[in-house]
């Protein structure tokens, strides 16, 4: 067993990768009462042409089949479903797809193993057959139309189209009614068996647990599986361009929502130095702090000027296929804010970045990754997603220190390019 210690936050992760390929990390939390387990596999939306361990052939299933998989993961033969069974048990459970990867969730204080016992049941004991497959189109259809009309979902799924031409983000999670209604229960099964295999698998338990007895108690509840070979990914090509700068649709909304999006390369997760992955990360945080922050004096103009009433979301999305910037909000001016945001961020390239304002944007930053220790759903769900990118989550806490004004002006050249910035705006 692998032990990683943070003296930052006092905090220890204990890794096992066990014989079937199966990855196991536990983060113990002493004294403290809500306990967290998550099981995730590294397949995603993205993931729709691949080859099979052992296979020759390229397989291709339409989009949407792995948000459809997690659905029907639930179901079990003897007609009661998963969902309802943990809810039973009084535990908060859940699941979610995501670009790369989906995940199996549940949180409790107490009845912490009859819920593991669940979970791992239903994670590794798909029953799929034509009757409930075809069932299932019907409820995933519902909830495709739904989020049609959801402008907070349509305003970022049109900011990707802006960007990307051909990558599999641009395409919605969860398909169209049209992909959903190709899939069967054979096609269901084969991505189970592709993507579902240990060795493609990560847990992490968050909580009052010793690490050796609870990873004993995960082995025990595993179904005797060997691990696969490597599955082989095949992403489209994807020009360093943007499709078009700009993208408006109309749906109900109190007032305009906009997101503006900048196109950067992505890093080669696999022959790249995970630092700098982690400090690139990290420098983009700061940077659309002291772009845009609550703090920053653009956010102050704006809000003064009753240009935005409140602070805009603001990340960094990246994988070893796409990586962008997003900035998204509301405001009765979006065309503005876009002009006054790229003003900002070329005035900063021509004066350069206040020494101050980056130490202070810099100590707010290392406050809000210690605060993220201090809840067992955080950071679980954390070191899955991190894992899955091949980046161990303490890792921010220590490359933070070595960030600079100079590292920083490289990555605002490097990133915040005029010719790679997208505005979407959804309005009535």
């Amino acid at each position: 067993m692998q032990i990683i210690e943070n003296s930052k936050v006092k905090e220890k992760l204990y890794i096992e990768k066990l014989e079937n390929g199966l990855t196991v990390m536990v983060v113990p939390k002493k004294g403290i009462q809500k306990k967290y387990m998550i099981w995730g596999t590294n397949y995603g939306s993205n993931d729709s042409e691949f080859i099979v361990p052992g296979e020759k052939e390229i397989t291709k299933v339409p989009n949407g089949v792995a948000h459809f998989l997690e659905h029907k993961m639930f179901e079990q033969e003897n007609g009661t479903n998963s969902l309802d069974t943990l809810t039973a048990l009084g535990v908060e459970a859940n699941a979610y797809t995501t670009n790369d990867h989906t995940a199996y969730l549940f949180e409790c204080t107490d009845n912490f193993y009859p819920a593991m016992d669940e979970l791992m049941d239903y994670v590794q004991h798909p029953y799929f057959t034509d009757e409930n497959v075809e069932k299932e189109k019907g409820i995933i259809g519902q909830e495709i139309m739904m989020y049609d009309d959801y402008p907070e979902w349509k305003v970022y799924l049109n900011t990707m189209q802006a960007m990307y031409h051909n990558n599999p983000i641009k395409i919605d999670i969860t398909g169209t009614i049209e992909t959903i209604g190709k899939i069967d229960k054979d096609i269901l099964y084969k991505c189970y068996n592709t993507f579902y295999n240990p060795s493609n698998m990560a847990i992490v338990i968050c909580g009052d647990f010793n690490p050796d007895e609870i990873i004993e108690e995960v082995k025990k509840r595993l179904i005797k599986k060997e691990a696969n070979g490597q599955i082989k990914r095949i992403y489209p090509e994807e020009p360093e361009e943007i499709v078009k700068d700009r993208i408006e649709q109309k749906l109900e909304v109190s007032q305009p929502l906009y997101t503006i999006g900048i196109k950067d390369k992505p890093l080669d997760c696999d022959n790249f130095a995970k630092n700098e992955i982690v400090k690139k990360h990290i420098a983009i945080e700061i940077l659309l702090n002291i772009i845009m922050g609550r703090s920053s004096k653009l956010y102050k103009e704006l809000y003064d000027e009753g240009i935005i009433y409140a602070g805009a979301s603001m990340d960094y999305e990246f994988s070893k296929t796409y990586a962008h910037v997003l900035i998204t909000g509301q405001s009765n001016k979006p065309e503005e804010v876009y002009k006054r945001i790229r003003e900002e961020i070329k005035s900063l390239k021509q004066n350069g970045i206040d020494e101050k304002l980056f130490n202070r944007s810099k100590k707010m930053l290392y406050g809000m990754y210690v605060k993220e220790y201090d809840d067992t759903a955080d950071i679980a769900r954390m070191f899955l997603a991190d894992y899955f990118k091949g980046i161990n989550s303490f890792e921010y806490l220590e490359e933070i220190e070595g960030i600079n004004v100079d590292y920083l002006t490289q990555v605002l050249n490097d990133v915040f390019k005029e010719e790679k910035m997208v505005l979407s705006i959804v309005e009535s």
